[in-house]
């Protein structure tokens, strides 16, 4: 019966932000016997490492990949990315495909091999720059001779005003008090290590899932990449803010049970 087959999800949190974050979903997917694995990316959630040993994208991500690595031969996982963790399980596919069922995009950067991160990456700052709320200040470190800007720290009133305006205040008080900051990769970086391929990237199924009252990466900006890099299939969450998997985490929970006995 198809009920043997293991169903495990990998989840893969945003910036700033740990596997801490998907407690409610893991707690419902658990209940529905689907298996769930919750990483925290480099400097990021409990892992040891801190902000300014982090030096390249590659090197954040390295816990993921480290992880498919790890898995037995045979075994296939869905990968969930949420916001920049779609950046995360994109370069996943490009080095694992074999090993990732599908990948599914949850308010999130889904660059593509002809829809490169840094160009979105780029559209989406000039978004930013023209909102007078939000404030994109990075810092370097104190105790270098660099001027370069090395990591942006937690905004507390950014987080209230513009991720978690949905979400229960609770969880907004719980995610000041584990938040932490997140490393700013230079252009170099990006470009020769965030290159995606249709002969391994392109292979993998993706399924995008909207959040119609996200406002940092908002709904136009989430539409435009689903119409530039078409998924296999796109849902949409309303009355989600950036934060589904605590706003939403019901609506959340229904889409990707749906897509674990879809894809496996």
């Amino acid at each position: 019966m198809e009920g043997k087959k293991k169903r495990r999800l990998v989840l893969v949190h945003g910036a700033q932000h740990g596997g801490w974050c998907w407690y409610k979903l893991s707690a419902l997917l658990n209940s529905a016997g689907i298996q769930v694995t919750s990483l925290d990316m480099a400097a990021s959630g409990i892992d040891p490492k801190q902000v300014l040993d982090i030096t390249s994208v590659s090197e954040y991500v390295e816990p993921l990949l480290q992880f498919l690595r790890s898995l037995p031969a045979e075994e296939r996982v869905i990968l969930v990315g949420h916001s920049f963790g779609g950046l995360c399980i994109s370069l996943a596919m490009e080095f694992f495909p074999h090993k990732i069922a599908a990948a599914v995009f949850v308010t999130a950067w889904m660059p593509g091999p002809h829809l490169s991160y840094l160009s979105l990456k780029q559209e989406f700052n000039h978004r930013l720059s023209l909102k007078s709320n939000f404030d994109s200040e990075a810092v370097s470190d104190e105790n270098s001779n660099s001027h370069q800007k090395r990591y942006i720290p937690p905004d507390p009133q950014n987080l209230a005003s513009n991720v978690y305006h949905l979400s229960p205040p609770e969880d907004l008080t719980l995610a000041l008090s584990l938040v932490r900051p997140f490393p700013i990769f230079s252009y170099e970086d990006l470009r020769e290590n965030t290159q995606l391929t249709e002969e391994k990237h392109g292979t993998v199924g993706r399924v995008y899932i909207v959040c119609e009252e996200d406002k940092l990466i908002e709904q136009d900006f989430q539409l435009s990449m689903v119409e530039r890099n078409p998924p296999d299939e796109v849902k949409v969450i309303a009355g989600a803010d950036h934060m589904p998997m605590l706003s939403k985490p019901q609506e959340l929970f229904s889409y990707l049970q749906q897509i674990a006995d879809n894809y496996y």
